[in-house]
């Protein structure tokens, strides 16, 4: 039992250390995660621990335990896929997104086969096994990849929905050809549209119920709140169990349909729940990659020789652009916008859990002419998912940047307020070459802000859909300058997710007037403490100005400081144009080379710019 001990815990922790790794890296966290389980299986085979704790076979302990988990686990993940998918988005990416899960799809699969049949020497019934496996891709690589390369919003949203949608479209088609093909070949066409309406039916009826039921117990009150995330998991995991008991695989397709109604059921606020999904999706994804990975074994990988990577690389060089141009032709897209999908299709966890599940089961039920196929088929998926996510996790970015659809920097800045001080704040960072987009709810304020000729918009920060409305490309960091503390913190609240919390400031306020507001809910404090916005508001009353100054080596900080009687920093640009504001816990060091923005008195010597 202490065996098994030591092998439960070092599964998170390497999980969570290689996430952190990848992060640093800015690596894809999936190659990361399969190399520490290929590691781990080097000390701790999986199937070998359960055996010995449940005293069964190697063979049949570790499977017919470890199987179970890993559906259930992809069924979390699948239900926070479809929490993030809106129905807005739909309007520009919904027809390419449904053109590339049916005509892409069906391309794929061909076009998979064929390539595994003739690198692999797959029997043609096994190779059309491998076609569906593989017309998956990866909504849990392809979704940092997105954060990271920040594309066109319908590029994204495409990416996005075809990345989820087609994760139970592949599970349920693989079962379909799986049964039909390998297992019970006698069955004809009648019997495979039986399944899959059964199937499809099943799953989109539990879905709509599932959603439908907890969005009413939520909208009534008779959940409380610190339930929303457990209970509605709980029931989505319930329902999950039951549709697959009642159709094979059709599990998937309920907990996608769920939570895509709960998302879209308006008006509902389910951020809160949201939250709790990813965050439990995100130690789920590194735990069953790290346990996945430690079943594998490195020499059946490296005995598909080079035909291995030439099958991955045909598959990102000519499948994939063939099914992404033919579904794509006569889209809205144009044709950067439909180079950059052709060039993103990494594949993920349901890939490598179905083909893990579909070998077994081969070897078990299997003729003799398909046993050695067999063997061969986790590895060849693992090998492609190794090789997919590597070239499109590296290469994502400088084909984006090639294309010219990336935002090649995300030094910009959201401001939310748009008072006097504060819009010429703004337009001293945009006369700096910063990226500044306003917002606020006066439009008196706003319309001010353009007549300076900003980027300003009339919007409730707190309003989801016109948040995701605002053009915030190039835009990383979000400061939150009104005069209200509590609309301050709700707007950090409201963006953390968006640009991550080290990215989010507000203006410091008066500790005993604002003592209602948890600290843990505040952004990083904007410039010197006591700079609240009282203070600097007086101060440009005052007659305080803005100054932009770029510093050399002959002539520093310190010699800027000397000219003025009082100088308060406020940010700087380094060399690199990217901006990096003063903060309480945390002031900036202006070096050599890099422009500083600093309020100073008026009239006080002058200034080198």
């Amino acid at each position: 039992m202490d065996y098994f001990l030591v092998y439960l815990v070092c599964i998170p922790i390497l999980a969570v250390t290689a996430q952190w790794i990848a992060w640093k890296l800015k690596l894809p966290s999936i190659l990361l995660l399969l190399l520490f389980g290929l590691a781990l299986g080097g000390v701790f085979r999986p199937d070998e621990v359960l055996a010995e704790v449940t005293g069964g076979d190697a063979e049949m302990a570790g499977p017919n335990l470890l199987f179970p988990l890993v559906s259930l686990a992809v069924g979390v993940i699948m239900f926070e896929g479809g929490l993030s998918l809106k129905f807005s988005e739909l309007k520009e990416s919904g027809v390419p997104a449904l053109r590339l899960c049916t005509v892409g799809a069906l391309i794929t699969v061909i076009g998979v086969a064929i390539t595994a049949h003739y690198c692999l020497g797959f029997h043609w019934r096994m190779s059309f096994l491998v076609g569906a496996i593989l017309m998956v891709t990866g909504p849990t690589v392809i979704g940092p990849l997105i954060k990271q390369v920040r594309p066109s919003n319908r590029v994204a949203n495409t990416l996005k929905w075809e990345g989820i949608v087609i994760d139970p479209i592949g599970a349920v088609t693989s079962v379909l050809v799986f049964e039909a093909l390998l297992i019970d070949a006698g069955n004809g066409t009648g019997h495979i549209a039986y399944m899959l309406a059964k199937t499809a039916i099943v799953g989109i009826v539990a879905g709509i119920i599932g959603g439908f039921f907890v969005t009413e117990l939520i909208r009534r009150f008779l959940l409380p709140d610190n339930l929303h995330g457990v209970g509605a998991l709980a029931v989505a995991l319930l329902l999950f169990g039951l549709s697959d008991y009642v159709a094979h695989e059709s599990g998937l397709i309920t907990v996608t349909v769920m939570g895509v109604w709960m998302t879209n059921r308006h008006p509902m606020d389910i951020e809160h729940i949201v939250q709790l999904q990813e965050h439990l999706v995100t130690l789920l994804i590194g735990c069953l990659f790290i346990v996945l990975g430690s079943r594998m074994e490195l020499a059946g990988i490296l005995d598909q020789g080079l035909w291995g990577p030439l099958f991955t690389l045909i598959l990102i060089v000519a499948v994939r652009p063939l099914s992404v141009f033919v579904a794509l032709l006569g889209s809205k897209l144009n044709f950067k916008e439909q180079c950059f999908i052709a060039g993103l299709a990494p594949r993920g966890i349901v890939a490598a859990a179905i083909s893990t599940v579909f070998a077994l089961q081969l070897q078990r039920q299997g003729s003799t002419e398909l046993a050695s196929s067999a063997s061969q088929l986790s590895n060849v998926i693992f090998m492609t998912i190794i090789g997919t996510v590597a070239i499109y996790g590296l290469g994502a970015t400088p084909l984006a940047n090639w294309l010219g659809l990336a935002d090649k920097d995300s030094s910009g800045v959201l401001i939310v307020g748009a008072d006097p001080w504060v819009r010429e704040f703004a337009l001293e960072l945009k006369d700096a070459n910063v990226p500044v987009v306003i917002v606020d709810t006066n439009f008196a304020k706003v319309s001010l802000a353009k007549m300076a000729g900003l980027n300003a918009h009339c919007v409730n920060i707190a309003n989801e859909h016109a948040r995701d409305a605002l053009p915030l490309g190039g835009i990383g960091q979000m400061m939150a300058m009104t005069s209200n503390n509590e609309v301050n913190t709700f707007a950090v609240r409201e963006c953390r997710s968006l640009f991550g919390r080290a990215n989010v400031y507000q203006l410091t306020f008066d500790e005993k007037a604002g003592r209602t507001i948890d600290k843990s809910l505040t952004g990083r404090g904007l410039f010197a403490k006591g700079l609240k916005f009282q203070e600097l508001e007086r101060r440009f009353k005052d007659g305080w100005e803005l100054k932009t100054t770029r510093l050399s080596d002959e002539f520093g900080f310190e010699d800027f400081v000397a000219q003025r009687k009082q100088v308060e920093l406020l940010c700087i640009i380094d060399e690199q144009k990217q901006l990096k504001l003063d903060t309480v816990d945390e002031p900036v060091e202006p070096q050599s080379k890099c422009s500083v923005i600093a309020l100073v008195e008026n009239g006080e010597g002058s200034s080198q710019t």
